[in-house]
């Protein structure tokens, strides 16, 4: 990221750029190179960095409305949404367009692995007016690529409040960009005090990809908490099948064991 990028996530409340440049040039870990910081151990991969620094913008422009018209689907046929922001690298930066695109979801008590298939299923619909996408080892699959992912979803009632207050869930909060549901999103932060101790910037947090609510949704009742049991159980078994297919791409099993370490104890699908 940029010196000024940097300095507007800064832990502990934004800071300018010029007090940002100086705290990099005095730090010995960090270092500017044409223009963004990176740690010094990573030098040797700058050219890599910058390169998917400087296509971000053009590699995620035509993902953004894409994504925001699956949110619209996805919110009008589950009415158990409250609230949907874009996580990963298509809202903190370096998007590819092998990457897939992270979502974050508030869901009504009971609903969670609902959710979850229902993410998925809408996915793969989507995913397959879109099989020519480029793909990598944690996005390619069998029928369609991976597009649509639930990074994170959490019931109303785990928010408030959360389990987990640390500065690393503070700034999953602050890095996702918020479309649909903002007041459920607020009520999390509110409910929440100690994030702001991290990250002050997340009561001032814009939401300038927000989406209108749909004017119709789907009746509630077609999603009775009890059907969450049997979702749990078809979303166990997609996912552990998907884990299967990796079996011979160690670099992808790492990567999804990393990611699923930093979401606990919010995990879907863990053995305890």
């Amino acid at each position: 990221m940029t010196p000024a990028r940097l300095g507007e996530l800064c832990l502990g409340g934004a800071i300018s750029e010029s007090e940002a440049r100086w705290t990099v040039a005095a730090h010995p870990d960090l270092a500017t190179d044409g223009g963004i910081v990176v740690e010094r151990d990573a030098l040797d991969k700058v050219g890599a960095i910058h390169a998917r620094a400087a296509s971000h913008e053009s590699e995620s422009a035509p993902y953004i409305p894409m994504t925001l018209d699956f949110v619209r689907t996805l919110v009008t046929l589950a009415p158990f949404v409250r609230s949907v922001s874009i996580a990963g690298s298509l809202a903190s930066g370096g998007f590819r367009a092998s990457d897939d695109v992270d979502l974050n979801l508030i869901v009504d008590d009971g609903h969670r692995h609902l959710a979850y298939v229902m993410v998925n299923f809408l996915g793969v619909l989507h995913a397959m007016r879109h099989r020519s996408k480029p793909v990598d080892d944690l996005t390619r699959r069998p029928i369609a690529p991976r597009l649509m992912t639930a990074n994170l979803i959490l019931e109303r009632s785990q928010c408030l409040p959360l389990a987990r207050q640390d500065e690393d869930m503070a700034f999953e909060l602050l890095v996702a960009e918020p479309v649909f549901g903002l007041e459920a999103w607020r009520e999390l932060v509110e409910a929440n005090e100690p994030l702001l101790e991290h990250f002050p910037q997340l009561a001032r947090k814009q939401a300038p990809l927000l989406i209108d609510s749909p004017r119709r949704r789907a009746p509630a009742s077609l999603y009775p908490a009890f059907l969450d049991t049997p979702a749990e159980m078809l979303g166990s078994a997609a996912w552990r099948y998907m884990q299967w297919t990796r079996r011979n791409r160690p670099h992808a099993l790492a990567r999804v064991a990393y990611v699923r370490a930093t979401m606990r104890p919010y995990t879907l699908f863990d053995a305890s």
